[in-house]
């Protein structure tokens, strides 16, 4: 195992209550270099280009729209003074722990569920508000498959496990600088596929990083990996979206073979 210290960065922009589309489909996905150990299944090919591959695009008025409503998202940040940030965090508490009582926005329970402190917000520096937004859209749109991450009740666990809060504020931000969502357009093949999604959906990017946390937590059992891997997992998690957003015939979230990680 390296020796260096792991790097859980909490990355920096309310809950939309949104159901979604919680529906599934059975496909192949890859995770790792060739295929997920032990799954036996096929590896992604009939791909558009590299993920390198530098590209000029003119967006429409309709696009461009939609990439700046979800760039305002990134760039808002959490506060906690406000009673609807508040709100949002205990949103997430009862999503993630029904039926529990959370004694105090401060509070030790915080540490249950992968947070560093007692304080939440505090993680949210780096991440913003986007980030417990998308926790919460993940808790409320796949209430089993965010379960079953939670409580890392699937495959051969390690000792030292990722603490998933700080992993969901990191796949944000990964997410954000895959996809080059903070400038004017995207100049990668992937961030433009992103885009044409985000024309179809405005939900896009919030249904990516759901598909994102469980091919994450795939990489993650597939490499048996511990919590000083962290970095690595996600590193192999962000190589394989790329290849899935440019294999030829994905035009929708739905398209990505890992779109079936969320009906296990």
């Amino acid at each position: 195992m390296a020796a260096e210290r792991a790097s859980f960065e909490t990355v920096r922009p309310i809950s939309h209550g949104l159901e979604g589309k919680g529906g599934c489909h059975s496909t192949e996905v890859v995770v790792g270099s060739a295929a997920w150990i032990g799954r036996g299944l096929s590896c992604v090919c009939a791909q558009r280009a590299s993920t390198n591959d530098r590209v000029s695009i003119t967006l429409t008025p309709f696009e461009e729209r939609r990439l700046q409503r979800l760039q305002r998202r990134i760039e808002a940040s959490f506060d906690g003074t406000r009673p609807d940030h508040q709100e949002a965090l205990k949103d997430l508490w009862h999503a993630a722990f029904p039926g529990r009582e959370l004694h105090s926005l401060i509070s030790e329970q915080w540490k249950e569920m992968g947070w560093q402190g007692r304080d939440p917000s505090t993680d949210f520096r780096g991440g913003g508000l986007i980030s417990l937004e998308n926790l919460l859209f993940f808790a409320k749109t796949y209430p089993k498959p965010f379960q079953r991450l939670l409580q890392k009740q699937q495959g051969d666990r390690s000792m030292w496990e990722y603490p998933f809060a700080i992993a969901g504020v990191n796949i944000t931000f990964m997410l954000i600088q895959m996809l080059d969502l903070r400038s004017a357009k995207p100049s990668t093949i992937a961030g433009v596929v992103f885009l044409k999604m985000l024309a179809g959906d405005e939900w896009a990017f919030d249904f990516l990083y759901c598909i994102a946390f469980e091919v994450m937590d795939a990489q993650w059992l597939a490499m048996r990996a511990s919590y000083m891997d962290f970095n690595a997992v996600l590193k192999s998690t962000r190589a394989q979206l790329e290849k899935e957003l440019l294999i030829e015939e994905i035009s929708r979230v739905e398209d990505l073979p890992a779109y079936g990680l969320l009906c296990q």
